[in-house]
């Protein structure tokens, strides 16, 4: 094997040419979009509109490279949840693919999800144990082995016997597994947390034999004086008081002396509640250098410059011949309604997760791949913020949209199967709407609001005639022609208002136009006499007279469809998985921060068409 040669999966199909799929334009349906935004058009840090949530109909392969050339590089969280190639037969999936094939086409939809995930994005894929380990393989080979970031394992259901066939010789299933791939930049997850009432979370401790740390409680700070000003790492202050006089108590000595049950001391004492870590920081080495051996307490007051507390004032206790690092029950904690929630930093097994009622969740049944809401808001807690781009193009049941929505996350879903319209459509109509209360309406305090927008993947630009040939589609009118030109052609495709030839743009000074007309050299010495200094213009055409071809260094003149043959596979709408369509139905730096908190389906299409 040669110094060059890598590490990959090999299968039937790999390495045969592969045509290039087709930059569709997107068409608006506003018979399946819904509500209006008051928000003016965002611009994207790439320079292009965001014009407000996408669920997209169609081919996803087809749908992916539609959303390329405006979205790479933008997509904060991709959440796929694809065809598992069980061999079991869905209502609405065929799923018992031939292993290449299932192979084949996620290898080539995952090449165009990793150029649409932003530098510091994350792409999460769930699958079971059918084809979990060759599809990670084949994420290292897209991705690179160094961008795996987790393997995450989620119980998603009950094992309450023996059912079914085979279970003789194999253990009952009730793991999926989701496999974590990051960009380069990306740096950790956002902290998420699991939570437990306080009295259980003590009581499962004891039970296992562990003690809780956090049982001492400043019953006072003392007296606190100015003792001592250093510097971080960066140059900035760092203000250390000293407390003389201060006093602790045990959490249970405190509820001995107030007659209370412990739990009720925790709620007097919350934000009093502590433990102490021999946390290895730079911070506390200054300290320790700058103060004394003595069982002291001191303080410091400073602006972390990373962290929660970021740029904020922030005071952190050191305590004890160490300085020990005191850390606060209340970070690590909720205290809702007069109880408190243990908090424990989310890990890779995710066995906490209620299923029970999946199939209630937005008033939509979809058998064999409906995933419960929470299972998406955490990933989404990890991966994002509001206000970033989601993309699912396996959207099913539309969770992940619903999710999003709730969320206040930018978002982009793909549907092939009819159930875009009788699952994704009117499950989201009733999230935007504040019908839908289930999944995670509640702990998102969702009430309604927001919009979307339901897109169709227009036709194959060329189709083939009578004889085999390769034709501009009659189902293109002028609109889409123009879009569909400058979408091949890597222009954004932006009418102006006041100039007729000005259709899209690559920069500020070069433009397109195309046109069904005859172009003529008249018609071009027309449109040169009203170009700025500096501009130039692709014109694309059906026919055009020779002269025009050298007739100025600033136009360029390209006739259609011979400059777009052997670009592109034309005429093709079918890269899926096998979909069915359903039955229709009804509707630590030095800087660090150290405060240490872990309407039913109509096929008219009269309505003047919106392109994106």
């Amino acid at each position: 094997m040669g110094a060059d040669a890598k590490l990959e999966l090999s299968w039937i199909g790999k390495y045969d040419e592969q045509p290039s799929v087709e930059p569709r334009i997107l068409i608006e349906n506003p018979k399946f979009s819904y509500g209006t935004s008051n928000d003016s058009v965002e611009i994207l840090s790439n320079g292009k509109h965001w014009n407000g949530n996408m669920i997209i109909h169609g081919d996803n392969l087809l749908a992916l490279r539609a959303l390329e050339q405006d979205f790479s590089g933008m997509v904060k969280c991709i959440y796929i949840d694809p065809p598992y190639n069980t061999g079991e037969a869905f209502d609405e999936y065929d799923d018992n693919l031939e292993h290449s094939i299932w192979l084949d086409l996620m290898y080539r939809r995952l090449i165009i999800l990793k150029n649409l995930l932003s530098e510091d994005g994350v792409i999460f894929v769930q699958l079971n144990d059918d084809e979990m380990n060759y599809c990670k393989i084949i994420m290292d080979e897209i991705f690179g082995r160094n961008n795996f970031v987790n393997l995450i394992s989620v119980k998603t259901k009950n094992s309450s016997g023996a059912s079914g066939g085979g279970e003789d010789r194999k253990l009952k299933k009730n793991i999926e597994y989701i496999i974590c791939y990051a960009k380069p930049a990306f740096k950790k997850f956002y902290p998420s947390y699991t939570t437990m009432e306080l009295s259980k979370y003590l009581e499962e401790m004891k039970a296992n034999g562990t003690s809780f740390k956090y049982t001492t409680v400043f019953t006072d700070f003392g007296e606190k004086k100015y003792f001592k000003t250093i510097k971080d790492g960066g140059g900035k202050d760092i203000i250390i008081y000293s407390h003389s006089h201060y006093s602790t108590k045990s959490i249970t000595q405190l509820a001995i002396e107030d007659g209370i049950s412990e739990i009720e001391a925790f709620n007097k004492y919350y934000e009093y509640i502590c433990t102490t870590e021999n946390a290895q920081t730079s911070i506390r080495t200054r300290v320790q250098e700058a103060t004394d051996k003595e069982n002291n307490l001191y303080s410091i007051e400073y602006y972390p410059v990373s962290g929660k507390n970021k740029d904020k004032l922030t005071t952190v206790f050191f305590v004890g011949t160490t300085k020990r690092l005191v850390s606060w029950f209340k970070n690590v904690c909720l205290k809702e309604r007069g109880y408190i929630f243990k908090k424990e930093k989310i890990g890779s097994l995710w066995s906490d997760l209620n299923w029970n009622n999946v199939n209630r969740e937005g008033g939509v049944v979809f058998s064999g791949g409906k995933k419960p809401e929470v299972l998406l808001q955490r990933i989404f807690e990890l991966a994002t913020l509001p206000g970033d781009i989601v993309l699912d193009s396996f959207l099913g049941s539309g969770t992940s949209a619903a999710v999003a929505h709730k969320m206040g996350r930018k978002y982009i879903g793909v549907e092939l199967g009819h159930h875009a319209y009788s699952l994704c459509y009117p499950r989201l109509k009733a999230v935007a709407s504040g019908q839908d209360q289930t999944g995670i309406s509640n702990d998102q305090n969702w009430k309604g609001g927001g919009s979307f927008k339901f897109y169709e993947l227009a036709p194959s630009l060329l189709k083939k005639d009578a004889h085999g040939h390769l034709v501009i589609n009659k189902e293109y009118n002028a609109d889409m022609l123009a879009a569909a030109m400058a979408k091949m052609e890597g222009f954004t495709y932006e009418p102006s208002t006041d100039t007729f030839w000005k259709q899209g743009h690559s920069s500020e000074t070069d433009f397109i136009y195309t046109t069904t007309q005859f172009v003529t050299v008249e018609s071009l010495g027309a449109i040169l006499d009203t170009m700025a200094d500096g501009e130039s213009l692709l014109v694309c055409c059906k026919a055009f007279q020779p002269e025009c071809k050298n007739f100025s260094s600033r136009i360029s003149v390209k006739k259609i469809p011979s400059v777009l043959l052997g670009r592109c596979e034309f005429d093709h709408d079918d890269y899926s998985l096998n979909i069915i369509e359903l039955p229709q139905t009804e509707e630590i730096d030095d800087s660090e921060d150290l405060d240490n908190s872990p309407e039913s389906f109509s096929d008219d299409t009269s309505s003047e068409p919106s392109l994106f």
